[in-house]
């Protein structure tokens, strides 16, 4: 088996953290057991480009146990956590193809090798693999039956492939799915964002000014969890009813030209291109915090700052600390980077569970149901959906109501009124 990991060494360490992972994620050890009896997916080959952590190694298992021949390689140089990428090559015996920290050249050198496994299902966190496809590896297309996307940016990618006809096979957006959205970037994002950060700076956040670029889902956590650790947050948004949303919230809302002149700690999640550039690190107060909690480290004009700055030095791990002509420092985190994967674990598992039962269920979907779907973006079939949210409450003990007959029989009606 071909793989390409820092250490093999630290195979236990990460067969621990895998399986502590396991113990919060009820969803998919169902879904393994079912899996194992009825083999949705086997002779299927998948290559997969996502966060390689103990939550990863744990879906990876499952599609395994479904049958899936699967190749790992990581969607983010920062994001990998070395002994899981280690144990999966020696106890789960999946080829993996990632090394935390490794440059742009390594990362599409793994993002290649995971595409010369010839995959019939993509699964996505970020489109890396359905981009390059449909750039460089045009020849493979035509094993392709369908993929699966996990994260805002990706899907922001593929509906402009779609847009400009050039999207080649069907793709199911599982981050649209409500066990996603509403949960996964809510209250994963929100959490482990702010553990990125805490782990960084060890700065306090009770009293500081919170900036947050973006008001989605992502945001709405993100502001939640800030506030909830007495922080002041302030809210940058360019669509005019999030904004209303989180005023209504009880945070303030203003452009980022007046938030970059009061704000200690910057968050992007936006999913675009700069929302923090040149003319907002110069109005930034010294000490300033800059940090990233979208896909992309693009969200953060890097270059203008670094063309800014007489000198940057690293002041602490995970911290680069520019110095512009002012002499005020600005502190940029993870490279701008995933911060609550560059700086700590991400999600907690128990959060992936969700999101991780959707791409096994939906790769599942794919094997059965691809030759009738069209080459375009799709919703997480709903039934999918709601399954997983009954599995969830199942494994956290929690019981909810039914609707008596007499109530579906009014519900199904337009006979009956006031």
């Amino acid at each position: 088996m071909d793989y390409d990991i820092k250490d093999i060494g630290l195979s236990e360490e990460g067969r621990l953290r895998t399986e502590w992972a396991q113990q919060s994620m009820p969803v998919l050890r169902l879904i393994k057991k079912r899996f194992k009896k009825e083999r949705p997916l086997a002779g299927v080959r998948i290559s997969a480009c996502l966060h390689v952590t103990s939550e990863t190694a744990n879906l990876m298992d499952v599609l395994k146990a479904g049958g899936a021949e699967v190749v790992l390689c990581a969607s983010n140089p920062l994001s990998t956590q070395d002994d899981v990428a280690a144990a999966l090559v020696n106890h789960f015996g999946i080829a993996t193809y990632a090394i935390k920290g490794e440059d742009n050249e390594t990362y599409y050198k793994h993002v290649a090798a995971a595409l010369r496994h010839q995959p019939m299902i993509t699964m996505d966190d970020g489109a890396d693999l359905v981009s390059t496809l449909h750039a460089d590896k045009k020849r493979n297309l035509k094993n392709i039956m369908g993929g699966t996307e996990e994260t805002t940016t990706g899907v922001i990618r593929l509906r402009s492939m779609v847009e400009k006809g050039v999207l080649k096979f069907p793709v199911i957006s599982v981050n649209d799915a409500d066990t996603k959205h509403l949960l996964d970037n809510r209250y994963g994002t929100g959490q482990s964002t702010l553990d990125g950060i805490l782990r960084a700076t060890n700065r306090v956040m009770a009293g500081s000014n919170f900036v947050v670029i973006g008001y989605g889902w992502c945001g709405r956590g993100i502001a939640a969890r800030a506030s909830g650790m007495g922080a002041n947050v302030i809210v940058t948004e360019i669509n005019p009813i999030k904004a209303i949303e989180a005023t209504m919230d009880g945070y303030r809302v203003m452009p980022m030209q007046e938030a970059a002149t009061i704000g200690d700690f910057f968050v992007t999640v936006t999913g675009n291109l700069n929302v923090i550039r040149k003319e907002h690190f110069t109005k930034m107060k010294d000490g300033a915090i800059v940090c990233n909690s979208g896909h992309f480290n693009a969200e953060i004009d890097i270059p203008a700052l670094e063309r800014m700055a007489s000198r940057v030095r690293t002041v602490r791990e995970f911290i680069q600390e520019y110095t512009l002509g002012t002499g005020n420092r600005i502190n940029l985190l993870g490279e701008g980077r995933l911060i609550n994967l560059a700086a700590a674990e991400g999600h907690p598992s128990s959060v992936m569970d969700m999101s991780f039962a959707n791409q096994a269920l939906s790769a599942a979907y794919l094997a059965k149901h691809a030759a009738s779907l069209e080459a375009r973006v799709y919703p997480v079939p709903e039934a999918i959906d709601t399954e997983i949210a009954a599995l969830k409450l199942s494994g956290m003990g929690i019981r909810i109501d039914k609707l008596t007959k007499e109530q579906e029989k009014y519900l199904a009606s337009w006979e009956a009124g006031t």
